[in-house]
């Protein structure tokens, strides 16, 4: 009904109303598929760090989340540098919570998070090829 309404608004045709909507399921596919990414990333390093019987996966899934949502809300309504602050402890403190460790348990797990993560997207991308289209030049020399 939304959609409807502001394409008339804005007096655009189909295109605009399909546009709208393309862009909105993308929106939810990369969120779904960041959360789930990051879910497993969080159980991996939870028991890496804290122990299995400690980090579980619901856990994993609440702490991406919550960070996730309530860190975005963070980074929209105060200044860079002061939300991108605000995000990560609330991290912090989600991740200090749901795995019932200190401070610095906290900071392993997200240090060793952010570590398989990068590790992560690294081998997607060599899965998906996405270094041959980004360097497709450099192949063809």
């Amino acid at each position: 009904m939304v959609m409807h309404s502001l394409v008339d608004f804005l007096g655009g045709g189909w295109w605009l109303q399909i546009s709208l909507q393309v862009d909105l399921i993308f929106a939810v596919i990369s969120f779904i598929i960041n959360l789930i990414i990051m879910t497993v990333v969080f159980y991996v390093a939870g028991v890496i760090v804290v122990g299995k019987r400690r980090a579980l996966f619901s856990d994993a899934l609440v702490i991406s989340l919550l960070g996730t949502v309530v860190g975005n809300i963070c980074l929209l309504f105060f200044p860079p540098l002061i939300g991108l602050v605000l995000s990560f402890l609330i991290w912090l403190l989600l991740i200090r919570h749901y795995y019932e460790t200190g401070w610095f348990g906290a900071l392993a797990v997200a240090f060793l998070a952010v570590i398989i993560y990068v590790v992560v997207l690294v081998i997607l991308a060599v899965l998906l090829s996405i270094p041959l289209l980004l360097f497709g030049g450099l192949f063809s020399i």
